[in-house]
């Protein structure tokens, strides 16, 4: 397992779980190794998977954040930031700080995570995750 404090932290993401809210479906999360984690994505229509880890470019050190890219069938790639801080659990679209993200907090047995997509000018929706596996 990585020695990587901030990148082990999401190992509570680790299964499948099932979304409700804006979007429904599930998202199945797991280690691909020490480095990235993969996240499956079936949400309605949408389909793609995600890779999460710190990013290293050629000859450099690895990233402060936690970074993404999410592939999708439709041939869209995403880039997010990933932060967990205790049980609050946030995704900003693009870098840290982006007006457009998501905030959930854990439950204390860490079954579900309720939330919501934040957008600029006042948009959004709510998120909802629980864990079936």
């Amino acid at each position: 397992m990585t020695n990587d404090p901030a990148l082990q932290a999401l190992t509570r993401l680790v299964g499948t779980w099932k979304i409700t809210g804006g979007h429904e479906g599930t998202v199945t999360y797991r280690w691909l190794n020490d480095f990235f984690l993969q996240q499956d994505i079936h949400l309605g229509e949408t389909r793609g998977f995600e890779i999460i880890g710190r990013e290293r470019k050629l000859m450099a050190e690895p990233s402060t954040d936690i970074k993404s890219r999410y592939y999708g069938e439709d041939g869209s790639t995403l880039d997010y930031t990933y932060e967990l801080d205790g049980d609050t659990f946030t995704i900003w679209a693009g870098e840290r700080g982006s007006p457009a993200f998501y905030q959930g907090t854990f439950s204390p047995d860490g079954r579900t995570l309720t939330g919501a997509w934040v957008y600029p000018g006042g948009g959004g929706y709510d998120s909802n995750a629980e864990r079936v596996e």
